[in-house]
């Protein structure tokens, strides 16, 4: 048998980042393992932002009510285990390396037969799939890694699908209009499929109520069927009153912050009843939803982890997902003087997320991430100087001199006690990971 560390040396050896949009090779090798997608049903979920913490939701909601959930999202922040969770945990290295040995020899016979082998992503969701066979799992929560229609994810075919917000990102891939983006996101819709959606601009819910009425789904709608009614910053989170498919659920708290994350909220309650099959008639136990929301976490997503002075992580690394953290940052916290640490992978939209970012932070420190395709931080501050400032932009270029820069920055303004200052680290889910190894150690 393989050990864990030798699996994730064979599966880094496919490429981390290698793109092939091929369903034939995945569909191919989930028949040779004897299609265990289809040993039970799934929530499948897509959008630009979001699409994580909802599915954390999700997953906390079903557990709530007694479930035993898969749950299947990316990127990770430490470890390849935790895109594959039983029960809300990251399933164990024994149990990873077992399912491996399992496939690796199938996956072998499959890339034989093409001129590609099968990608990085393709095999972890093969070995999700299967891992959630093995448990076996009462529903999966399934979170596409890109687009929709031709992620290796598609191959579900899921009774019910969400689809978060949709903006601009991965154009390269997805087309360079919301509409285009839209268009492939909801290739996730089968026919006869509940579709919950959160609010989207015209051009994004246009192909999604097209690609509804082709197929014959079901859609309900934030705003519409369901949505937030109210919401308060509380300690620690926020007090939510919730209109469901169902019925109001009140007195709901959230330990994440943002009203972003309240939107998630109402749209992964939506999911659950859809699936549960609550609606006019039928109401979720309130008591069951309080106890689902209250145990959930959304780790890298304006997480604190450190205090005096407060450290947030936040893995927002386009426009539409960077407006939502400076808003969330505006309303819920208090500084007066927040540093800000940004490193970003090249192909991302850097001028419109540092536009975003530098109305709230006073300085900004440009550093590099472990990605290879990290953009160089002398090309960062060029367009940071431009939209900041030449003295109020730093560069140096290695995380830990970054965050002791930042830290030393943010505490000299001491006027007001240390309550009023802190420091973002923020670009990209691989920032947010390196920072996390290094304040966590």
């Amino acid at each position: 048998m393989s050990s864990y560390e030798e699996a994730v040396a064979a599966l880094d050896g496919r490429g981390f980042t290698r793109m092939e949009f091929d369903l034939g090779k995945i569909e191919d090798l989930l028949d040779v393992l004897g299609s265990p997608q289809r040993a039970y049903p799934s929530i499948h979920l897509t959008g630009t932002n979001g699409k994580t913490s909802t599915a954390r939701m999700i997953d906390s909601l079903l557990r709530a009510y007694g479930l035993h959930t898969g749950r299947y999202t990316s990127p990770h922040l430490e470890s390849v285990r935790e895109r594959i969770s039983l029960d809300g945990e990251p399933v164990s290295e024994e149990r990873f390396a077992a399912v491996y040995t399992e496939v690796e020899p199938l996956a072998e016979l499959i890339d034989a037969r093409n001129a590609e082998p099968l990608t990085y992503f393709d095999m972890t969701t093969a070995l999700a799939f299967a891992t959630f066979a093995d448990a076996p799992v009462d529903v999966a929560v399934v979170e596409v890694g890109l687009g929709g229609a031709e992620d290796a994810t598609n191959v579900i075919q899921a009774g019910v699908c969400v689809i978060t917000p949709i903006g601009l990102d991965h154009t390269e891939w997805l087309g360079d209009t919301i509409e285009e983006i839209a268009l492939a996101k909801a290739g996730i819709i089968h026919p006869g499929a509940t579709v919950i959606t959160s609010a989207q601009d015209e051009e994004a819910a246009r192909p999604i109520l097209e690609r509804c009425a082709e197929v014959g789904a079901t859609i309900a709608r934030e705003g519409g069927e369901f949505r937030v009614i109210e919401r308060a910053v509380a300690l620690g989170g926020q007090m939510l009153n919730l209109q469901g498919l169902g019925a109001r659920y009140d007195e709901i708290f959230l330990p994440l912050h943002g009203e972003h994350q309240a939107q998630n909220a109402a749209v992964a309650l939506a999911a659950v009843e859809a699936f549960l099959g609550a609606g006019h008639s039928k109401e979720l136990s309130i008591d069951i939803v309080r106890e689902g929301f209250a145990n959930v976490d959304s780790p890298g997503r304006l997480e604190r982890v450190r205090h005096a002075p407060t450290i947030l992580v936040d893995g927002a690394h386009n426009p539409h997902g960077m407006a939502a953290t400076v808003k969330a940052v505006e309303d819920e916290f208090m500084f007066r003087n927040l540093v800000g640490i940004v490193a970003m992978l090249g192909d991302k939209d850097v001028e419109g997320v540092l536009e975003l970012l530098e109305p709230v932070l006073s300085e900004i420190i440009v550093t590099r991430n472990s990605s290879p395709r990290c953009l160089p931080p002398e090309e960062l501050a060029q367009i940071a100087d431009e939209v900041f400032g030449e003295d109020r932009v730093h560069v140096l270029p290695n995380m830990p001199d970054a965050i002791e820069r930042a830290v030393e920055l943010a505490e000299s303004d001491t006027e007001g006690g240390m309550s009023g200052v802190g420091v973002l680290i923020t670009g990209s889910m691989v920032t947010v990971a390196d920072a996390r190894a290094l304040l966590k150690r």
